[in-house]
């Protein structure tokens, strides 16, 4: 959902909000894609003998969603309005006089989860199977139900929400005031703290809500109310997202390093505009937009965007919009200076490496895996990854890469040339240390093999490039996109 334009997507436009199943979640979630809802393409899904359209009276409908393969149990979904579905996530839909609330309750019920099999043995979980589930007599009487699917649903959206991958996200929970302490260690134990309340509330529902259908069905000699710690299915608990034999000090490790880098690329969110911690939510989600509307929006911001969408990665500050810099500024404005290197210490503690080093060699890996292998950041890399700079897809520009070329990638390498200069005075300087002579001379090495990579990434890819002032589509996805710049960008396997 996050390759379009925003203000494309939505009812009555392009693109529309899609199930399509997605892993093991309960009671709201996984709603990660969009589908083409354009006139155009609704009269090719029903002409097509390999799609096909629900009626149009279920248009729109809020429902219960799930997936439909699963090998270890099924969650059932609270579907909201104005979104659509495909098989892989099937959906029921109920009538004004039925509770979504009860159903809900039903289908997350260990008795479904016992029932479920027998009506079906496969791994697959069908509508018919759905509607044969039985009800019990005073189902409608059980109103205490809808009190405990909507504590749930607020609970479960509340949690996806948190991420950026939402639909709806707006901020991150670690920069909420309502978590907010003296230091990062301490704010992030005090929303640590917090999530264990979600969790623990929502196991209490759950067994609760077990507990009125063994006791409904009569079930007592077969069923127990108790929800296991790996099925609570917030993101926000270790045992679920993780799961497997790991201890809690494993789990928590896991749990911390992951926050420190969710608040580690909500801060390039920042430094494109993309967010802001002026304002929540999306703030530059266009195709093309710029600095100058972001400043529409955000007259005074205390953290302003990159002007002009390339942010480099190098190993050393050559640059003043550096992004390990970069985002020393940010820790330090959204957590003060006060513990700015305690903060900054616990954070590369978290997540095992100083910042520039993740930056480097991890920060795209973990981008390409949140964003599943569809990034919204693209990163171009000389062959040898000596250089590297990062720019926001959506505000990309036809003279993008005439501004990677001329200001960041040529000024690196005249830079690189003054510093050789620097290192070849120390290496025949008869009063340098032999220590010093040597590593000169290791340096001078190294400098100008990187000044070759960049001259031959400028000279066989990136110039060439940069003359056509390529354009882009959102609409076209990343995937079609992202090939478009062939070996400019960082190779990605399933995308370059």
């Amino acid at each position: 959902m996050w390759e379009v334009s925003r203000n494309c997507a939505g009812k009555d436009l392009r693109w529309l909000l899609y199930a399509k199943g997605g892993s093991f979640r309960k009671w709201y979630g996984n709603l990660e894609h969009l589908v083409d809802w354009s006139n155009k393409a609704r009269q090719h899904y029903r002409k097509s003998v390999s799609a096909r359209i629900i009626d149009q009276k279920f248009w729109y409908q809020e429902g219960i969603t799930w997936t439909d393969i699963t090998s270890i149990g099924t969650g059932f979904r609270y579907l909201p309005q104005n979104t659509t579905f495909d098989m892989a996530g099937p959906t029921a839909f109920f009538s004004k006089q039925q509770s979504i609330g009860k159903f809900l309750c039903l289908l997350n019920s260990t008795f479904t989860s016992m029932i479920l099999p027998v009506l079906n043995p496969t791994f697959h979980a069908q509508l018919r199977d759905v509607k044969n589930i039985p009800k019990p007599n005073n189902f409608s009487e059980l109103i205490e139900l809808d009190d405990i699917a909507k504590k749930n649903i607020s609970l479960s959206r509340n949690d996806w929400d948190s991420f950026e991958i939402s639909w709806d996200f707006e901020s991150l929970p670690l920069l909420s005031l309502n978590h907010r302490r003296d230091t990062l260690s301490n704010t992030y134990a005090a929303l640590r703290y917090h999530w264990q309340e979600m969790t623990d509330k929502m196991q209490q529902l759950e067994e609760e809500n077990n507990c009125i259908f063994i006791e409904t069905y009569g079930l007592q000699n077969e069923l127990t109310p108790e929800v296991p710690l790996s099925e609570i299915t917030l993101t926000c608990n270790p045992h679920y997202r993780y799961g497997g034999k790991r201890s809690e000090k494993q789990l928590e490790a896991l749990l911390l390093a992951d926050t420190m880098r969710e608040f580690i690329s909500y801060a390039v969110g920042c430094m494109f505009g993309r967010y802001s911690p002026d304002k929540p939510g999306l703030i530059l989600a266009n195709q093309g937009q710029t600095a100058a509307d972001y400043l529409a929006q955000i007259p005074n911001p205390a953290f302003p965007p990159d002007a002009d969408n390339v942010i480099p990665i190098l190993d050393e500050g050559w640059f003043t919009d550096d992004i390990a810099e970069r985002f020393k500024a940010f820790l330090r404005l959204t957590f003060g200076g006060d513990h700015y290197e305690e903060n900054l210490a616990f954070l590369e503690d978290a997540i095992g490496k100083d910042i520039r080093a993740y930056f480097l060699r991890d920060f795209y890996k973990d981008h390409l895996k949140t964003y599943k292998k569809r990034p919204i950041y693209w990163l171009f890399s000389s062959p040898g990854g000596n250089f590297n700079a990062l720019i926001s897809m959506h505000r990309y520009r036809p003279d993008t890469l005439s501004v990677i070329l001329n200001n960041y990638l040529r000024q690196y390498r005249v830079k690189l040339t003054a510093h050789r200069v620097h290192l070849e005075q120390v290496s025949i300087n008869p009063a340098a240390p032999q220590r010093d002579i040597t590593q000169a001379l290791k340096a001078i090495d190294q400098t100008n093999k990187t000044l070759a990579e960049l001259k031959e990434y400028e000279d066989e890819i990136l110039y060439p490039l940069a003359t056509q002032r390529l354009e882009i589509d959102l609409d076209d996805g990343v995937k079609v996109n992202y090939a478009r710049f062939g070996r400019a960008l960082k190779q990605v396997a399933g995308l370059s």
